[in-house]
Formats: C-alpha cells, sequence, structure tokens
C-alpha cells in the first residue's frame, strides 16, 4: 500500500492523487496539516532526497528561508514539523521506502 504526504488543496498534490485514483492505485493520504510529518520522517526524507526536502520554489519556503539556511540540523527538523507548506509534496511511499517526491507524469506513468 502506497503513503501520499502532502497538503489537500496543494495542486501538485491535487494532479498526483488523480493520476494515482485514474491509474486505480490504492493509498493512504496522510495530510500535514492533521498530522505533521515526524523528526525522523523528515531525517529519513532527506536521506532518500539527498538534501532537506524542501520545496525551494514556494512561497512558504521563501518567507522562512533565512532562518532556515541559517538554522542546525536538529533546528531544520523543527521548523519543517512545524512549518509544513516548506515541505515538498507530495512524498510517495511504499512499505515506508521513499518512491517519488513532486509529481512528474512521466515518471508516475512509469511507476503506476
Amino acid at each position: 500500500m502506497y503513503k501520499v504526504y502532502g497538503i489537500p488543496n496543494c495542486n501538485t498534490v491535487k494532479k498526483a492523487l488523480n493520476h494515482l485514483n485514474d491509474s486505480g492505485i490504492e493509498y493512504e493520504f496522510v495530510n500535514f496539516k492533521k498530522t505533521p510529518p515526524t523528526k525522523t520522517q523528515i531525517q529519513s526524507w532527506k536521506k532518500s532526497f539527498g538534501d532537506w526536502p524542501v520545496n525551494k520554489k514556494g512561497p512558504t519556503y521563501r518567507k522562512i528561508k533565512e532562518e532556515f539556511e541559517a538554522a542546525s540540523a536538529p533546528e531544520k527538523k523543527e521548523i519543517l514539523t512545524q512549518t509544513t507548506s516548506a515541505i515538498k509534496r507530495p512524498i510517495v511511499e511504499k512499505d515506508g521506502e521513499v518512491m517519488v517526491f513532486g509529481y512528474d507524469q512521466e515518471k508516475y506513468a512509469e511507476m503506476f
């Protein structure tokens, strides 16, 4: 079973969920606003992503950029658990392993 992490009113998340629905893929949606990620999840996503899993193009990140970039690793985890809109989304996992960050129609077509 897939787990999709994100924010339901995010257009990118909507595209990803529509793709999964249209493909008949079963998944569990985890809303960052109701269930923020843990610091352990943030660390795991950082490892999978190769960097902090932030949406550097988004308005939320631009608001916290200076604070985030000046923060230590533990502080960055705290910032992301408190400011979930700054996290790149959606994050799709299967059996605890990250499959993909964000939405790319071609990549989703290959995977699902």
